[in-house]
């Protein structure tokens, strides 16, 4: 028999992922830019970067390897709100705490996703962090390819996986369950950001409260787990630095970013970034994953 409540929760993920990603792509981009530290933006502000990447690489430098993440956010978005689904079933009768369940489930969701697609934000990093007239990659195919033969087969493909692994546990089961708590929170509250559900008389929130919820969520396990976030990142491009031995392990990549930039201006550099894309990024999934699960419903009944 076909399960199509996962085919459903399969498609609408996958697609509310996608377009949540290229809303926010400009700020993507800057991101790693500013993480890795690019010498082209390195010491601007977020507003400087934006003008000064669309003066030197136009519109299309705003979307430099978004090709690449979209390759890997289907996927990535699909397989995660399935396995959230899936873990959160098996480990509320296994642990007999929901708000414990709710963390774990997250976790292991984000970082069954992350180990299915995580060679693709390799390449999307590589592609992303070139600029104007300096490129070493020219595809995803090709990207792959290059990586691949020149810097260790799959274990370069695979570089930085530890750290993420570390931040995507914490991010997405935090994420998780910060969602769901602030949710419980304003339905409690039956403010402004809640209505009563016509058909069932429940109360429920209003597509403004569940926006705020999910930007609320966001940049809770943002924050905490962006530092490792940072490490990731570095080890992904250690390969186009010069100085890119520096960042062979995930202790040795920590200690060099702490002892050379600091707390604000290393670990948490880009945080400004993130908030900014946190926000219209998870405004933009959960309006989309509702909009197209409704529809693949009704066109199943």
């Amino acid at each position: 028999m076909v399960d199509y409540k996962t085919i459903n929760t399969f498609v609408a993920g996958g697609l509310s992922t996608c377009c949540a990603k290229t809303t926010t792509a400009p700020l993507e981009r800057l991101k790693i830019l500013f993480q890795a530290q690019n010498k082209h933006y390195k010491n601007m502000s977020v507003f400087g970067a934006l003008k000064a990447i669309y003066k030197k690489e136009g519109l299309q430098g705003y979307y430099k390897g978004n090709g690449a993440m979209m390759v890997r956010v289907f996927p990535y978005g699909s397989i995660q709100f399935v396995s959230y689904e899936q873990y959160k079933l098996l480990f509320e009768n296994a642990l007999q705490n929901s708000h414990l369940s709710k963390i774990v489930a997250g976790g292991l969701a984000g970082l069954t996703a992350c180990s299915c697609t995580y060679p693709l934000d390799i390449v999307r990093s590589r592609l992303a962090f070139q600029v104007a007239d300096e490129h070493t990659y020219c595809g995803i195919c090709q990207t792959v390819k290059q990586i691949f033969m020149t810097e260790g087969g799959m274990v370069a493909l695979y570089r930085g996986f530890t750290p993420t692994s570390l931040s995507m546990i914490p991010a997405v089961g935090i994420g998780f369950y910060a969602f769901e708590s602030f949710k419980d929170f304003f339905v409690a509250m039956k403010g402004v950001l809640t209505r009563i559900h016509p058909e069932t008389g429940e109360t429920v929130l209003t597509a403004p409260g569940g926006l705020l919820c999910g930007a609320l969520a966001g940049a809770t396990s943002q924050t905490l787990a962006y530092p490792l976030d940072v490490v990731r990142r570095r080890m992904q491009l250690a390969g186009t630095v010069a100085d890119g031995h520096k960042y062979s392990t995930c202790i040795n990549t920590f200690i060099s970013v702490y002892t050379e930039d600091g707390i604000r201006r290393g670990l948490y550099r880009g945080l400004s970034i993130n908030y900014l894309r946190v926000c219209p990024q998870v405004a933009v999934m959960f309006a989309v994953y509702e909009v197209v699960k409704q529809l693949l419903t009704k066109a199943e009944e």
